[in-house]
């Protein structure tokens, strides 16, 4: 069982992106999501982010809000 917080630096941390605070602004600020883009699917993602990504949210995981969290801060920015 999986029993690390789901937060966004844990998730920028899964991805194997620097996961301080300076550099989650950083990557959100660097990265636009269009609203007609699924996160999945953006183009800044490695394939293996990606897939990730998909996965977690077509099996409606524990990490399925914060990705959608995500999202939302890539496509308010």
């Amino acid at each position: 069982m999986d029993t690390n917080p789901h937060t966004l630096c844990v998730l920028f941390s899964q991805l194997g992106l620097a996961s301080d605070t300076g550099s989650i602004k950083k990557f959100i600020s660097a990265h636009a999501l269009p609203s007609d883009v699924a996160i999945a699917d953006a183009s800044f993602w490695s394939p293996s982010q990606a897939a990730f990504l998909g996965e977690e949210l077509a099996g409606d995981s524990e990490w399925a809000e914060m990705i959608d969290e995500l999202a939302l801060l890539l496509t308010k920015h």
